[in-house]
C-alpha cells in the first residue's frame, strides 16, 4: 500500500486498527465453503473518456475505473476470496464500497468510519469473502454525488455453485447523466435544488455506459437479465412491453420466482433485480422496452429486436429458483423494534404537519416552522434532510441506533417527506415485512429498500455483523443533503 498522506485523528486510527484486526473474518456470519486461493484485481479511479452518445457528438470527459464507464465487470464464484487494489488517479480523495456485499467493517469502503479515505495518488487494498451470491456493485462513498455522477461505478458479480439454466445472461447497468449540448457533464453538483427536491435527474439515459442501440434476441431463447441501478436519482420501471418478466432476486438475494406488480420492475437508485426473459416475441419483429416511473414523462429506453429466424420453437422448462444464501432469520415475534422517521426537503414541513408532526429538532409545529428550516438548510447546501430529527454532517457520527448483535431487530421507518428514498443499510441483508401495515407477499431480502412519500416501512434483520454502518438514503443528494445515519452493532 502506497504511504498516504492524510493525518489520522486518534479515533480514526483506533477505529481502522480495530477493524482491520477484524477484516480476516466476520465472526457470527455464515459462510459457504471457501475456494482455495484468492482472486486478485485492481482499479484505477482517475478522469477519463466515455463514449455515452453517438456521433456526431465526441466522447464525454468522466471519472472512470481502468478507463471504462462502467469499470470492470468483477465476476467470481460464491465463497472465493477477492483481494482488489484500488488505486486513486483523481486530485481528490475516494474510496470504494461494495453495494450489498456483506463484508468485514473495515472494508465496507466509508471514509473516516471504516478507512482512511485514499488520497490522490495513493492505494488501498480490499479484502473479503463472497459471502453471498447475487448481482452486486461498487462506487465511491466519498463526495458520491459527485463521483458516481461522473462515472465511478461498476458491477461485481458472484455467482452460485449451480446457476439455474438459461441460454444467456445479461447486465444491464443503468444510469442517467446531466449533459450539456456538448455531450459534457454538467458541473452543477449539489446545487439547492436538487438536494432539497428529487435529487439529481439526467437529460440522458445509458445501459452500460452508451445510449442504448437495439438489443438482438431470438425467439424461444431465455436470458437472465441482471439489472442494477446505478443512478444518482433516477427511478425506473421497467415495462417490458408482450413479456412477463419473472423476478429471481432483489439485491442480490433470492425471491420466490413472481411477475412484478403490474408487470414493471421498479428499481430506485442503487437496487438490482434478477429477470427471467422468456423471448415469445415473433421472428422478425421488434418490441421496446419503455421506462413508465414518472408520469407524463415515459420513454423508450431500448428496443429488443428479434432475429429473422427463431432459436426455438417453445420456451424451456426449466428450474428457475435460485438457492437460498447463508442469511440468518430474523425471530420478528421476540425482536427488538425501533423507529425512525425520515423527514426535510422542499414541501417537507406540510407533510409533516399532515402526519402530525414537525420538522427537524428545534423548529416550529407546523408548517411554517417545517419550511423555514428546510429554506435555511437550502441556503447553506446542508441540513436539509433529516433522520429522527438530526441532519449527517460527514460520515463520523454518533450512532442513531445501538443494535445487540446476534439480536434480531425491527426497524419501523416512516417517510414523512414528499419523494421517494431508496434506503440502504450497509453491512446486513433484511427482509421487508410490511408495507403500511400490511404483510409484504414475498417478504424479500433486499439491502435497499424504496419507500414513496407518506409511506411507512417495516424491515426485519439479524444483526450479526460488528461494526458502525451507514444507513442512508440512495439519493445521493439526499445522502449529502443530511438524509444518513450510523447503526452500531455491538
Amino acid at each position: 500500500m502506497s504511504p498516504m498522506t492524510l493525518a489520522l485523528s486518534r479515533r480514526t486510527l483506533l477505529k481502522a486498527c480495530a477493524a482491520g484486526a477484524a477484516s480476516l473474518s466476520m465472526p457470527g456470519l455464515m459462510l459457504p465453503a471457501r475456494a482455495a486461493g484468492v482472486r486478485e484485481f485492481s482499479l484505477r479511479a482517475a478522469p477519463g473518456r466515455a463514449r455515452l452518445v453517438p456521433e456526431p457528438h465526441g466522447e464525454t470527459p468522466a471519472w472512470c475505473y481502468n478507463e471504462t464507464v462502467p469499470g470492470p465487470e468483477i465476476r467470481v464464484r460464491q465463497g472465493e476470496r477477492l483481494r482488489i487494489t484500488v488505486e486513486n488517479g483523481l486530485a481528490e480523495e475516494t474510496t470504494v464500497h461494495w453495494h450489498g456485499l456483506r463484508v468485514p467493517n473495515a472494508m465496507d469502503g466509508v471514509p473516516h468510519l471504516n478507512q482512511p479515505p485514499i488520497a490522490p495518488g495513493g492505494t488501498f487494498v480490499y479484502e473479503f469473502d463472497a459471502v453471498d451470491a447475487g448481482t452486486f456493485w461498487y462506487h465511491p462513498h466519498q463526495r458520491s454525488f459527485e463521483q458516481v455522477g461522473r462515472g465511478l461505478y461498476g458491477p461485481l458479480i458472484v455467482e452460485e455453485p449451480e446457476p439455474p439454466k438459461v441460454d444467456r445472461e445479461l447486465v444491464w447497468v443503468l444510469d442517467d447523466w446531466r449533459l450539456t449540448k456538448s455531450a459534457e457533464i454538467s458541473n452543477d453538483f449539489g446545487n439547492g435544488h436538487d438536494m432539497s427536491h428529487n435529487g439529481r435527474i439526467g437529460n440522458t439515459v445509458t445501459i452500460n455506459g452508451r445510449v442504448p442501440d437495439a438489443r438482438p434476441v431470438r425467439s424461444g431463447e431465455r436470458i437472465r437479465l441482471r439489472l442494477i441501478n446505478a443512478a444518482n436519482a433516477r427511478i425506473f420501471s421497467l415495462d417490458f412491453q408482450g413479456h412477463t418478466p419473472t423476478v429471481i432476486a432483489l439485491d442480490g438475494q433470492p425471491v420466490t420466482p413472481h411477475a412484478p406488480m403490474g408487470g414493471l420492475v421498479v428499481l430506485g437508485p442503487a437496487m438490482r433485480a434478477d429477470i427471467i426473459l422468456d423471448m415469445m416475441g415473433e421472428p422478425g419483429s421488434r418490441v421496446s422496452v419503455i421506462d413508465r416511473f414518472y408520469r407524463d414523462l415515459e420513454y423508450r429506453l431500448v428496443d429488443l429486436a428479434y432475429g429473422e429466424t427463431a432459436f426455438r420453437d417453445t420456451m424451456p422448462d426449466w428450474p428457475i429458483v435460485l438457492p437460498a444464501n447463508p442469511l440468518r432469520e430474523p425471530n420478528v415475534a421476540a425482536a427488538l423494534r425501533h423507529e425512525v422517521i425520515f423527514n426535510g426537503g422542499m414541501m417537507g414541513g406540510m407533510v409533516m404537519a399532515e402526519m402530525g408532526g414537525s420538522m427537524g429538532e428545534g423548529t416550529s409545529r407546523g408548517m411554517g416552522g417545517g419550511m423555514m428550516r428546510g429554506m435555511m438548510g437550502m441556503m447553506h447546501g446542508n441540513g436539509i434532510w433529516f433522520v429522527n430529527g438530526k441532519a449527517a454532517e460527514g460520515h463520523v457520527l454518533d450512532p442513531m441506533l445501538t443494535l445487540e448483535r446476534d439480536g434480531s431487530h425491527v426497524i419501523a421507518m416512516t417517510n414523512a417527506t414528499a419523494w421517494h428514498h431508496p434506503i440502504h443499510l450497509h453491512g446486513h441483508s433484511f427482509r421487508v415485512i410490511s408495507r403500511n401495515g400490511e404483510p409484504t407477499p414475498h417478504r424479500e431480502w433486499q439491502d435497499t429498500v424504496l419507500m414513496a412519500p407518506r409511506e411507512k416501512v417495516e424491515i426485519a434483520f439479524v444483526a450479526d455483523n460488528p461494526g458502525d454502518w451507514m444507513f442512508h438514503c440512495h439519493i445521493l443528494e439526499h445522502q449529502a443533503g443530511g438524509m444518513m445515519g450510523v447503526i452500531r452493532v455491538v
